[in-house]
């Protein structure tokens, strides 16, 4: 699947790279969906070696692909939530040096990272490839409830029921964007919806 170039933005926004073998002893890979790809284009038999990949697949199939690569550990989760235990035991056992790749979807690479910085590694360090969808996680900041896969704006916040301005600004502690009421002023003039990018 080929990278989506996001348009500029305002600096909270996440900017994505490309993932880049790093040296170290240890490394954590977490992908979803089409964020296995990144992990095959990056791959070479001495790194995954000494890998440990965990794999969210949304109906991908990438799986056996990456089980072929023969990494050091390898984990399929169903889903993000059920992968997490995974993830955490991962970095709370890791050793000094541990390289973090995160690839996918913003959801699945913000959630990740925050998990990461929680246990005490900087973002900065942490290295992210966004491939697949671009529906954002959202919060609902009148009700505070998280919506996933938000690909329209405005959208309808699965909470509270308030229509939903789909804004730029990220916040790293929630892993989501932002969404704010669009008709608080004038309830019941709602822009027809469109994707997210249009």
């Amino acid at each position: 699947m080929p990278k989506f170039e996001f348009p500029p933005s305002i600096r909270s926004r996440p900017v994505y790279g490309t993932l880049e073998a790093r040296p170290g002893k240890h490394h954590l890979m977490v992908a979803d969906a089409d964020g296995a790809e990144a992990i095959l284009d990056v791959a070479t038999p001495e790194l995954m070696a000494k890998t440990h990949i965990i794999y969210i697949p949304k109906g991908a199939v990438f799986t056996d692909k990456l089980r072929a690569l023969k990494p050091a550990q390898f984990y399929e989760g169903p889903s993000y939530a059920a992968s997490l235990q995974r993830i955490r035991h991962v970095l709370q056992n890791a050793h000094m040096g541990l390289q973090i790749y995160l690839a996918g979807t913003e959801g699945l690479m913000g959630q990740a990272q925050n998990e990461a910085m929680q246990a005490g590694y900087p973002h900065t360090a942490i290295q992210t490839e966004h491939r697949g969808s671009i529906a954002r996680r959202m919060q609902c900041v009148h009700c505070k409830g998280i919506t996933e896969d938000v690909e329209t704006d405005p959208f309808v916040c699965a909470h509270c029921g308030l229509n939903l301005f789909v804004r730029d600004h990220y916040s790293r502690r929630l892993a989501a964007y932002q969404g704010v009421c669009i008709d608080a002023e004038d309830p019941g003039n709602v822009p027809e919806a469109k994707g997210i990018y249009e």
